[in-house]
């Protein structure tokens, strides 16, 4: 159900819906929200008071009777955040999609933490695109292309060309550089990620996750030592999947704060970006079948700029749980 149009988006941020559960217990919406949602009583009040619960006829008076079974819309205070001060560019977009070239540091959707430092607020505000929806996810530490979806109508579509892996993706990655590594080959593992635990890990068993690593470039960088740059082709989505895929090789991502150590880096340092890009994007146009592929036009640092990028990671490391 989409939200009511006197209580419109902020800051790009559609309103928290809440359902009233199916009940005669209570004798005002009032009654049953300072029970429910986890502020006091009087700052309750004092959102009755400024207007910010709706319902689908528009504000609530706060002796408003309870309605079982009903809905009740309004906008939750957002949590301070680090600013992110990096611009996001758009590298593609039509009547359908905008693909969005993400800066490092900046996460795709709204979670936890971040809210209004998110590719999606920042995309919805400026450009003025209430329902744009990504297709799939970025890690926020994670530089690249994102496909946002412009209507909600065509979600499903987008959606589903990610699900039956007709989306082709790849990615560039700067690494130590192995001379003794094959120039190209396959690594498949089994990855498996457990609720609660920020990291994934590779176990035993039928592997699920299968990536093509090929080396593009290498050269003895005076400042940083000798680097290698990789082009990383997945055929599969696994969480962290190529992170944990070159760390297996005994290459880790340049910056990779959880592969091999897990290290505690404070959400506002950005000095060190882990060096991964999401370099191309391609799939087929639904109405057309021609494919699409478009190209990201950001670099790593660590390779064309290693005099502006520190070598010397921030933050307190712990041993991540291996295989």
């Amino acid at each position: 159900m989409r939200p009511p149009p006197s209580i419109p988006p902020r800051f790009g941020l559609d309103p928290a819906r809440m359902r009233l559960p199916v009940s005669q217990e209570w004798a005002t919406i009032r009654d049953h929200l300072v029970t429910r949602v986890p502020l006091p009583a009087a700052q309750v009040d004092a959102m009755f008071d400024a207007g910010r619960f709706h319902d689908a006829e528009g504000p609530l008076p706060i002796d408003a009777p309870y309605v079982s079974g009903g809905s009740v819309w309004f906008h939750r205070d957002l949590p301070d955040e680090a600013p992110v001060p990096f611009g996001i560019d758009v590298a593609c977009r039509d009547d359908r999609v905008l693909v969005a070239d993400k800066p490092h540091f900046l996460a795709t959707i709204p979670r936890g933490r971040h809210v209004r430092e998110t590719a999606l607020v920042r995309l919805r505000d400026e450009h003025g695109l209430p329902d744009l929806s990504p297709a799939h996810r970025l890690d926020r530490v994670t530089a690249g292309l994102v496909l946002f979806v412009i209507h909600r109508e065509d979600r499903g579509t987008f959606q589903n060309l990610f699900r039956d892996r007709r989306v082709s993706k790849t990615y560039e990655a700067i690494t130590r550089y192995d001379p003794t590594l094959p120039r190209e080959q396959v690594v498949r593992s089994r990855i498996v990620k457990e609720r609660g635990i920020v990291t994934a890990r590779e176990v035993d068993g039928e592997p699920n996750a299968e990536t093509l690593v090929e080396l593009v470039d290498h050269r003895d960088d005076p400042l940083v030592g000798p680097v290698a740059r990789y082009r990383l082709t997945p055929r599969t989505g696994r969480t962290h999947q190529l992170r944990l895929h070159l760390c297996s090789l005994g290459i880790p991502i340049l910056g990779d704060p959880f592969y091999p150590d897990l290290r505690d880096v404070p959400l506002d340092d950005l000095r060190t970006p882990l060096q991964l890009l999401a370099r191309t994007l391609s799939w087929p146009d639904p109405a057309s079948g021609e494919a699409v592929t478009v190209h990201s036009r950001r670099t790593l640092q660590a390779w064309d700029d290693p005099a502006g990028w520190l070598a010397g990671p921030a933050g307190t490391s712990r041993r991540c749980p291996t295989r």
